[in-house]
């Protein structure tokens, strides 16, 4: 049964009256009502009978209207001629208002009367409202017919006319004694967001269906799950037979015989005493909850579990309680639900912004806004809590009736030594770790909060942490999370944890497993007082700075395993260098060598950015490498061989304008995803051949001394973005630039010996992007091509209006374009294709500028170029902006086309691949340029046959397969609108990319 329960607020609130009887007189005064009212009151329960005295006139009186506000109960008896009673029914009204307002619970009673007749208004009370109708001309009919629906909508207390009274009203007295006579749980003083959550999982209980069902509320340690839990609990405990709130559960279970005592206070507050039940283990007390519960309608709220033998001797499956049960059950470990699968989880997130403020306000000021010379304090503190209501709270009550100079000064002692009441409630879940995750947890507090997950999976893979399972293991426990881009991210007071639990290993930095804190870091390398007990170190100093390192500084860290520099420069070179080292991150190495004891045979992610280097010793001892940078390291001349190095994966050598030549075996790494060799301007050679499927981003770009692409000996399918602008190839490209069969992006921007592309790449089917050189290629004007889904080859065969000389694009400027669909086009709509042509003011040859697509829209599921978001009309129009953020740059002319996708299903009309994607016949782009620029433009599309993409790994792959064209149709233009628009902001999934045009 479903009834409106009383919340936390409710729950304190003094009532004048327990029940209020709502009846028709004439009906059950003298009977039925009469006998409920007695009943009620020798059990002790307050009950309001209205007098008949009161009934005057038309109107409901206002003692009655307070009589209904001041009872926690309202009882309506719906009899057969209720409804003909306005009095009756505008009790009725005032009794839902009180529901919706006051969080009254309402027990709908049917005596004698089928609930569908109060719900339809049909026999009975059909008549009765029929009868009213005629007396009644303002908006009260309405309002009766509503409030009858939603009290028979409640639940179904029918008393049917040959069933007992007297068992009825037992069972009526019973269920009010439940509500009245329980204790309500002591929610937080301001439980600000708490209502939503309540809500939410609300909706996850269905409480009113008769089934069993156990539902889980995880979140990390603070968040809040044991106040909603203690909500929730006020709110519905009195639907059922039988209710306990078992508190503490993670605690109470350490104790001795503990999990006996949670069995026999579970049985204990659902029964009533159970002095008779004596049983002193867990399996005796699991087969009494069996017996004992089985049968009954149970609320059971399980709070804080963090074992899964809690679970097992509480409430080890749905069948141990009756029909219509709820389990809650609230965690920080997200695992041990489904382990012991539960029927829906509920995760509890952090407060927005507002929610915050509100909580904070309250504790710090105890009102819901701060005070106008603490809001800039305010929003400080705010950010340092990042949403959990335990540190909004703790910190609130800390802080109120300070000072401005005291707020100021907590503020960064919190830096330092965070509050105690918070870290020890946060560290909770750290206690509960293995060895190996705890190590996790630390390493990504103290260096890689925020950092791509499998970079750092890499890194402490080779640790031996095992971190695909650890890092499972912490976002089960609510520790970390991954966000859309992949990252790791730890809450900010969870990282401050993890920051003092290292902290705490000793008062000494150099006897610490970690170190951070740029004091302690500076005092340990100068000092020489680093030890064995040493496993990373990071480098983050306020500002660019020197240390002085001591000479031996690194000999007694053997242990080392991770080495981070950010910004210190430093006076000597270190004589050792651990061999544990998975990660050496030192940009600007002042030497040219590695210490000679070094042989990186662990190594996993070696940066040397800005570094003297020359060259490497030894190199082919470092096996595990996965990424190596030595972008601008100006003395490096050669890359030596790299072939006992197998999962290399990225590698980067920007900038190394002495490199004159990379082992040919780079082209054999069959793990290399990333190469960039961009600005390299005097490699000479690059690869003999690329003979694997890798790697999926090649730049090459400004290396002007390379003459030659290598050849490809094998298809490449995972490659998809080549980067040759400025370099010096000669004539054209290998011919086996098709066998890159995966391509999207190909930049030749700048290459000003290219004369032509070879005919193979016509088999790049999934080209998206080809940037080409004014005067560079043969017969092609200096311009960019957007390759969109499903261009047709008809596209160069239509051509764009013009009417005045230019369109200029200044800086932070773009060219909107609005395209208007005919209503009467059929088909659907599946994407668009444009081109755009450009050019360079007069003095801005050198200026480097960057070309922007932004599609924006109001959300729908069709594909649009490679930009993965969504797009369609917004009502008549399309919206798609694109321009050059640089005043050097104008654009002489676009085309824009739309793509259609015929909606009926026939193989008559069905294209090959080479022929997907038709456009509407005539498109005209008012730009105000030349008639043979829009031709110039088009040319360059010719010869260029696309068919449909296919992708395996993002959101493109619910296209269907069959498109059809646009059959013909009476003569039409699509109206394009261009204006000039300041752009505030690009959208997150805008394509950007940086131009250098050619002199």
């Amino acid at each position: 049964m479903a009834f409106q329960g009383a919340s936390s607020s409710s729950s304190s609130r003094q009532w004048a009256s327990d029940v209020f009887l709502s009846f028709r007189g004439t009906d059950t005064r003298n009977t039925f009502t009469a006998d409920l009212h007695k009943a009620l009151t020798q059990k002790g329960i307050i009950t309001y009978i209205d007098d008949d005295n009161l009934r005057r006139g038309e109107e409901i009186s206002g003692a009655l209207l307070e009589a209904i506000d001041e009872s926690r109960i309202s009882i309506v008896v719906l009899s057969e001629n209720y409804a003909s009673s306005s009095w009756c029914l505008d009790e009725l009204i005032r009794i839902v208002e009180c529901k919706k307002t006051k969080q009254q619970i309402v027990l709908p009673v049917f005596y004698k009367v089928d609930p569908s007749e109060v719900r339809l208004q049909r026999k009975s009370y059909g008549k009765g409202l029929a009868k009213l109708e005629g007396r009644f001309k303002d908006d009260r009919l309405q309002k009766w017919k509503a409030a009858l629906k939603e009290v028979a909508d409640s639940s179904e207390w029918r008393l049917r006319k040959k069933g007992s009274a007297s068992e009825f009203i037992k069972k009526i007295v019973q269920w009010v004694s439940r509500v009245v006579n329980r204790t309500y749980l002591n929610v937080a003083a301001n439980p600000v967001g708490v209502e939503t959550h309540v809500q939410e999982i609300n909706s996850h209980l269905s409480i009113g269906k008769n089934d069993i069902r156990m539902i889980g509320i995880f979140g990390p340690g603070g968040i809040g799950k044991t106040t909603i839990a203690k909500a929730i609990y006020n709110l519905i405990a009195y639907q059922f037979e039988g209710s306990c709130f078992l508190a503490n559960t993670r605690e109470t279970s350490k104790q001795d015989f503990g999990l006996v005592q949670l069995q026999k206070t579970l049985l204990c507050d659902i029964l009533g005493k159970i002095g008779s039940l004596k049983f002193g283990d867990v399996d005796r007390g699991i087969n009494v909850i069996k017996k004992r519960l089985r049968s009954k309608r149970v609320l059971l709220i399980l709070d804080d579990v963090d074992q899964l033998v809690q679970l097992e001797t509480l409430a080890g499956k749905c069948d141990w309680f009756g029909l219509g049960s709820r389990i809650i059950i609230t965690t920080r470990d997200r695992n041990l639900l489904s382990q012991h699968e539960v029927n829906s989880m509920y995760k509890v997130r952090e407060l927005d912004h507002n929610e915050a403020l509100q909580l904070f306000s309250w504790h710090a000021f105890k009102k819901d806004r701060p005070d106008d010379d603490y809001l800039k304090l305010t929003e400080h503190v705010i950010q340092y809590a990042g949403g959990l209501p335990l540190a909004l709270t703790e910190l609130g009550t800390d802080l109120y009736g300070r000072s401005v100079q005291h707020w100021k000064s907590a503020l960064d002692r919190y830096k330092r030594i965070p509050n105690k009441n918070i870290q020890e409630k946060l560290r909770i879940s750290y206690d509960g770790l293995g060895d190996t995750e705890k190590n996790i947890f630390l390493d990504i507090a103290c260096f890689f909060n925020g950092c791509d997950a499998d970079y750092v999976i890499k890194i402490l893979d080779n640790c031996g942490f095992f971190p695909n399972n650890g890092i499972k293991v912490l976002m089960d426990k609510s520790l970390i999370t991954i966000d859309e881009f992949n990252r790791l991210i730890m809450h900010h007071l969870l990282q401050e944890t993890g920051r003092q639990i290292v902290q705490l290993e000793s008062k000494e930095p150099g006897q610490r497993s970690r170190l951070w804190f740029h004091e302690d870091v500076r005092h340990v390398l100068e000092e020489n007082t680093g030890t064995n007990k040493i496993q990373g170190i990071l480098i983050d100093l306020p500002e660019q700075d020197l240390i002085c390192l001591s000479f031996e500084a690194f000999e007694k860290m053997k242990k080392l395993r991770i080495f981070i520099n950010h910004n210190a420069c430093f006076s000597e070179e270190p004589s050792f260098l651990s061999n544990e080292l998975r990660l050496l991150d030192w940009p600007e190495y002042s030497v040219e060598s590695l210490p000679s004891n070094f042989h990186g045979e662990n190594l996993v992610v070696f940066r040397m950015r800005s570094s003297c280097l020359k060259g490497i010793k030894g190199f082919q001892n470092f096996q595990n490498l996965t990424i190596l940078d030595f972008s601008n390291c100006k003395f490096l001349r050669k890359i030596p061989d790299v072939l006992g190095i197998p999962n290399l994966k990225e590698v980067t050598l920007d900038g190394c304008t002495n490199l004159v030549e990379i082992h040919h075996f780079v082209g054999f790494l069959d793990k290399l995803i990333d190469l960039s060799l961009q600005e390299c301007s005097n490699l000479k050679s690059s690869l003999r051949s690329f003979k694997v499927r890798f790697p999926e981003y090649l730049s090459l770009e400004n290396c002007s001394r390379l003459k030659n692409f290598p050849p490809i000996e094998s298809l490449m399918e995972c490659v998809r973005s080549i980067d040759l602008r400025y370099i010096g190839i000669e004539e054209e490209l290998p011919s086996s630039i098709g066998c890159i069969v995966g391509l999207k992006k190909l930049n030749l921007q700048g290459c000003i010996n290219l004369m032509n592309l070879p005919s193979s790449i016509h088999q790049l089917q999934y080209l998206e992007f080809l940037l080409l050189s004014e005067g560079h290629l043969k017969d092609h004007p200096f311009g960019i091509i957007l390759l969109g889904n499903k261009i047709p080859d008809q596209f160069s065969d239509h051509k764009g209006a013009s009417n005045s000389n230019s369109c200029e694009i200044n800086i932070n400027e773009a060219c909107e374009i609005d395209i208007n669909e005919p209503a009467y086009l059929d088909g659907e709509m599946g994407g668009i294709a444009f081109s755009a042509v450009f050019g360079i003011m007069d003095g801005h040859t050198e200026d480097y500028f960057d070309f922007f697509v932004d599609i924006s829209s109001d959300g729908s599921d069709q594909l649009c170029y490679y930009i993965r978001e969504s797009f369609k009309l917004k009502g008549d129009y399309l919206q798609v902006c694109f321009g050059f953020e640089s005043g050097s740059v104008f654009l002489k002319n676009c085309r824009v086309r739309m793509v259609y996708r015929h909606k009926e299903e026939t193989t008559d009309h069905m294209l090959n691949p080479q022929d997907l994607g038709v456009l509407h016949e005539d498109v005209d782009v008012h730009l105000g340029v030349p008639d043979e620029d829009i031709e110039n433009s088009i040319d360059m599309m010719d010869g260029i046959q696309l068919t449909k993409r296919c992708h395996d790994d993002d959101d493109y792959g619910n296209l269907e397969s069959n498109w059809y064209p646009q059959r013909k149709r009476r003569s039409s233009t699509l109206d394009i609108k261009i204006s000039d628009k300041r752009i505030c902001h690009l959208v997150n999934h805008s394509y950007t990319n940086q131009i250098t045009p050619s002199t």
